[in-house]
């Protein structure tokens, strides 16, 4: 199990910290698309797209990024405590509250999934002008969540390995 729970965590953490940094990138193409936005309702007619873009594109930023940012711990914590305790202390608390966060992230992922289904199956569109589907943000969403469950795992064997004073 040992040889396992390090090859799971070496794997997601691999996986998640190469996405995570081409993700970083997209901050540009989120600037790329509202500086278009703002040159084009100056200078041209106003593009259509450029509003639902952005949003997708941050969707993507946000969701995607999200297991880098929980293997990176720059999650918001409280720190009037924690920052007080030991390690074994910290991988005691972030073992137990980590436990919520893959609930969470399983009732997300399971409601993702569904509506991505539905999104499928019946050519969901936007009820804007510009009408885009939206099965390939939705399939995104699914597929951040997923990361982001499996990141949730890998911290939970790296606490446990924490508490009994291993490191993985």
């Amino acid at each position: 199990m040992k040889r396992f729970a390090r090859g799971y965590v070496r794997t997601v953490d691999a996986v998640n910290y190469r996405i995570g940094r081409v993700m970083m990138y997209g901050i540009f193409v989120m600037i790329g698309i509202l500086l278009w936005s703002s040159i084009s309702k100056t200078f041209f007619l106003p593009s259509l797209w450029t509003l639902e873009m952005a949003q997708f594109a941050m969707v993507t930023y946000y969701i995607m990024g999200g297991p880098y940012s929980i293997q990176l711990g720059s999650n918001v914590r409280m720190d009037l405590f924690y920052g007080n305790w030991n390690d074994r202390r910290k991988a005691q608390v972030d073992a137990l509250t980590v436990f919520c966060l893959i609930f969470y992230l399983g009732v997300l992922l399971y409601g993702a999934i569904d509506s991505t289904s539905y999104s499928l199956q019946y050519n969901e569109r936007s009820p804007t002008a510009w009408r885009p589907y939206l099965w390939p943000v939705k399939i995104i969403m699914c597929l951040g969540i997923f990361l982001m469950l499996l990141q949730a795992i890998s911290e939970l064997i790296k606490d446990v390995a924490r508490i009994r004073g291993e490191e993985i």
